[in-house]
């Protein structure tokens, strides 16, 4: 059987959970992301409305935004931040054709048999990561996204781990590495800056845990991190040539 699935084979319907969400996370669920500098294209990034062939229609997609941490608050944080809050990312394998090396959230596209982007985000974190959808509570979905570079309609659904297993890498073809980083690293001023691409892109990024999030990860993470009361104030204005951060952390465009 596959994951998700009954002895009949067929996997339940996922849906939103709206009850019992930690209040820490409630920025997140209710306010969509948001880019009050105005250093985040990502956000605004939205497929044609028109093409002028099937076969330059963007390909659907979704992407699975986990955060774990303890469903308390911390009161002495802000935006009650729990000390042990994280995210679940991927650094995808060197040898990919698309976004190779590249840090991102478990994801990927729509395949016949899934309900919805839930169902591809938790399908595709599990054959990635070998995460345990019981453990994972959905609880918001956002606005699609478009990634030009591999024509994908992305569609990010925010989760909270109730319930933490392991991970790991499960194909070394498809991922070199699977991380939990803590929130605490991201918020952190120190860690944050904004990359400019040879090719005239620009946008936020984060040095964390050995790599940097950049793309459209980093406009992701950005956005939400704009509403969720736990952001820190950190110098947008730090702009970074984009080959020189990939090669301080070993990677390489």
């Amino acid at each position: 059987m596959r994951e998700g699935e009954g002895h009949d084979g067929f996997r339940a319907r996922p849906g939103l959970v709206t009850e019992g969400i930690p209040q820490w996370l409630r920025g997140v669920v209710e306010r969509k992301p948001a880019d009050p500098d105005g250093i985040n294209p990502v956000l605004n990034r939205t497929a044609m409305k028109q093409v002028a062939a099937a076969a330059l229609r963007p390909r659907q997609a979704a992407v699975l935004v986990l955060f774990g941490g303890a469903v308390a608050s911390d009161p002495g944080a802000p935006g009650g931040l729990p000390r042990d809050a994280d995210v679940l990312l991927t650094q995808r394998a060197a040898t990919l054709r698309e976004h190779r090396g590249q840090v991102a959230f478990p994801g990927g596209g729509v395949e016949p048999g899934d309900h919805g982007p839930i169902d591809t985000a938790l399908r595709e974190a599990w054959e990635e990561t070998g995460l345990e959808r019981a453990g994972v509570d959905p609880i918001a979905v956002l606005p699609k996204i478009f990634v030009p570079p591999s024509r994908f309609d992305v569609t990010p659904v925010v989760a909270y781990w109730r319930t933490p297993g392991s991970v790991r890498v499960v194909s070394e073809a498809e991922a070199a590495r699977v991380a939990r980083v803590p929130l605490a690293d991201l918020i952190d001023p120190a860690n944050r800056f904004v990359v400019r691409h040879p090719l005239g892109y620009m946008g936020p990024a984060f040095a964390v845990d050995g790599m940097l999030v950049w793309g459209f990860t980093a406009g992701v993470l950005a956005g939400l991190l704009a509403v969720s009361g736990w952001e820190r104030e950190w110098d947008y204005h730090d702009v970074r040539d984009l080959q020189s951060s990939l090669a301080a952390v070993g990677m390489t465009l």
